[in-house]
């Protein structure tokens, strides 16, 4: 099986399972959703195609998993346990030594600076 993210959106990820066609006609694939080693509540699966086998895959994240630090969450086979795809949140202190942090930073100093540039060239052309 195959599990590729689609979106983060109002505290549910989703993702699209694939490469399923060997199960028997209307039977659900294992999934198995963890959260600090606990299962998580609420994940559910909506078949696509059957032909292809595919599978819409929709994981509510726990209101309790929004807290500071990294929180990582690991989707795997519910039958052989092998890992198909995790993600994490990340809030609090440990976001400010994150380099996307670093990045957002530099940007938003950049375009202070473009515009005092701009302000100046305006005023001394």
């Amino acid at each position: 099986m195959e599990l590729t993210e689609t979106r983060l959106r109002g505290g549910i990820w989703q993702g699209i399972l694939t490469d399923t066609p060997t199960l028997p006609a209307g039977t659900e694939p294992a999934v198995a959703v963890t959260w600090l080693d606990r299962p998580v509540e609420g994940v559910e699966l909506t078949e696509l195609d059957p032909e292809q086998g595919s599978w819409t895959l929709r994981v509510p994240i726990p209101s309790e998993a929004v807290a500071d630090g990294v929180q990582t969450f690991v989707i795997s086979d519910g039958e052989s346990g092998e890992k198909l795809a995790s993600f994490s949140l990340i809030a609090g202190a440990p976001a400010a030594d994150d380099i996307r942090v670093e990045i957002e930073l530099l940007r938003a100093e950049l375009d202070m600076l473009k515009r005092a540039f701009r302000r100046h060239c305006l005023e001394t052309g």
